[in-house]
């Protein structure tokens, strides 16, 4: 088995991690309902507190930062363990550059799966609390302070979707500023514009002056919000 083919195969894995549909369980689960089609018709935290209460979206919050921040772990394990099999051929990079690469790709892999899951047709949420685990676990001080932006600007604005969105690019200017590999460099803008292109119905929103607060409820949105 070649590197490139485990590559995959790992990538995969990750996407699996990720794909995992805690918010749309929680629905089932606890009132019987398809979570997408209530609120904003997102499968993430904000619209579980929205529409199932506080103690089932901090459970989906949680379960969603440790599905990325398992993705990260398996990639780093996986790709050590390779590096360790007869049936691997190795490549012309050392094992920590690759393994850097490894984590680049998994982590993107994990944002995709739980926005784009295939349990659920390829929908799911914003991939903020997933990209959150992603980053606590690929480099704490960026994951950190990304968590930080996020909750100054949720205790000032209670707009939880702007909060995300300055996370996002908090993280951002942190990996471009701090000593980080490329590939997390790669990782996190790609990963940070991504979240950001998510958000998108609510950046209109924010615009116009009409995206709820925290605690309020969403305009139903229009398909594809």
């Amino acid at each position: 088995m070649g590197f490139w083919i485990a590559g995959a195969i790992g990538s995969a894995i990750a996407y699996l991690f990720g794909s995992l549909p805690t918010g749309y369980l929680a629905g089932k689960l606890l009132r019987g309902i398809d979570i997408r089609e209530h609120g904003s018709r997102s499968t993430g935290a904000t619209n579980v507190l929205r529409t199932l209460g506080k103690w089932p979206a901090l459970v989906v919050l949680l379960v969603d930062v440790l599905k990325g921040a398992a993705a990260i772990v398996f990639a780093r394990w996986f790709y050590r363990w390779l590096s360790t099999s007869p049936t691997v051929t190795p490549t012309a990079l050392d094992l920590e550059t690759w393994i850097a690469w490894a984590v680049c790709l998994a982590g993107l892999a994990a944002l995709l799966g739980h926005s784009l899951s295939i349990w659920l047709n390829f929908t799911g949420g914003k991939s903020a609390a997933t990209g959150l685990g992603v980053l606590l676990a690929m480099s704490w001080p960026v994951g950190l302070g990304a968590a930080i932006a996020f909750g100054v600007v949720l205790a000032a604005s209670r707009i939880v979707s702007l909060s995300s969105i300055m996370a996002a690019l908090t993280a951002i200017a942190l990996v471009c500023g701090l000593e980080q590999p490329l590939p997390y460099r790669l990782l996190v803008i790609a990963g940070g514009i991504y979240v950001i292109v998510r958000h998108r119905a609510n950046i209109q929103r924010l615009l116009a002056g009409t995206e709820p607060r925290f605690g309020q409820f969403s305009p139903e949105p229009g398909p594809g919000s």
